[in-house]
């Protein structure tokens, strides 16, 4: 059974805007990208009018395109989420595979028209906000957020058409003061296989149906609870250091970490330069605000390995909480 909404009430309804066309929308954070990395933002009727469609090699039949893959996500959420508002799709792309028709085969590149060239993007990732569907969090307004990623790196593009293609999606919540996204295990799919648009759609339709909104919104509730110290602060980044560099033998006895130095790094600096979530006067932060340092941190990941991150950072802020309450013990800080 599809979990009951929570819904927006009169007290952090978002605003509205009509738009030129006379339809009314929440507004959006504009402030920054969702993801950034090496990604530029891309509009739908771009990547269905413009862009090509990869083929398998052997013969010639398309994969999924990028378009069919939002176009199925809209569907299956305008299904699960009937009567709810949601938005047009958000979309980054990155890894651009550049073309040219045969004609132009021999002109040299500073001479082809627009017309004779090609292209689509590698990876893609977008997101559709419902702003109809909503939650506050420490002053910080969370809107229930669809999405996926479809990384034409992860398929065998040297196979005949059958062979499986490989999809990401999840269902979380975008945190609207930094365009932050919370997503945990229940809501994400991380390897999802299908060969034609109706398996893909019952695989996004089965995910939408089964996330737990309210465990979710408990879980990072609970987050806000719990703070550190400046001196546990620097024990645990450090410890998330020395994690990379652990003999393989140690680091399987740890819960893993996916980030890396230079997300670490930018962790280390927003904890005393973030607006919003940096540290307090006495050093203390709460395990939400670093929740969302990691969160905010993983915007330079490149889309393959964003929503992996995004869900190792829910689970990573939730062990740190275990140990601080005594349910169990962390290498990282006890």
């Amino acid at each position: 059974m599809r979990q009951s909404l929570i819904r927006v009430t009169p007290h952090s309804e978002p605003r509205l805007t009509v738009t030129s066309n006379n339809e009314t929308e929440a507004t959006t954070s504009v402030s920054s990208a969702f993801i950034e990395a090496n990604t530029i933002p891309v509009v739908l009727s771009e990547l269905q009018q413009e862009h090509i469609i990869p083929v398998y090699v052997k013969d010639n039949e398309p994969l999924i395109s990028q378009a069919d893959f939002i176009r199925t996500t809209q569907e299956a959420a305008s299904t699960i989420f009937s009567g709810e508002q949601i938005q047009a799709p958000l979309i980054r792309c990155s890894h651009p595979i550049k073309g040219r028709i045969p004609e132009a085969k021999d002109k040299p590149a500073n001479q082809l028209l627009d017309w004779e060239k090609t292209l689509y993007y590698e990876r893609m990732m977008f997101l559709l906000e419902i702003p109809s569907i909503t939650n506050t969090i420490d002053g910080n307004q969370l809107t229930l957020t669809i999405g996926g990623v479809k990384a034409y790196n992860l398929d065998n593009l040297y196979n005949k058409k059958g062979a499986a293609e490989h999809f990401k999606v999840f269902i979380g919540f975008n945190n609207m003061v930094c365009t932050n996204l919370c997503v945990r295990t229940d809501g994400y799919l991380a390897d999802l296989k299908v060969n034609h648009v109706d398996q893909l759609y019952t695989g996004i339709h089965q995910l939408l149906n089964s996330y737990d909104q309210h465990q979710h919104l408990t879980q990072m509730q609970a987050l806000t609870e719990r703070t550190i110290t400046e001196q546990q602060f620097a024990q645990l980044l450090g410890r998330c250091r020395m994690y990379q560099h652990l003999p393989t033998e140690e680091k399987k006895q740890i819960p893993a970490l996916l980030y890396g130095d230079s997300q670490l790094t930018a962790v280390c600096k927003d904890y005393y330069r973030d607006p919003n979530f940096c540290k307090q006067e006495d050093g203390n932060i709460s395990l939400w605000k670093f929740y969302n340092l990691l969160t905010g941190a993983n915007k330079s990941t490149y889309i393959d390995q964003y929503l992996d991150r995004s869900v190792n950072a829910m689970s990573f802020a939730s062990q740190i909480q275990d140990a601080l309450r005594g349910k169990s013990m962390s290498w990282y800080i006890n």
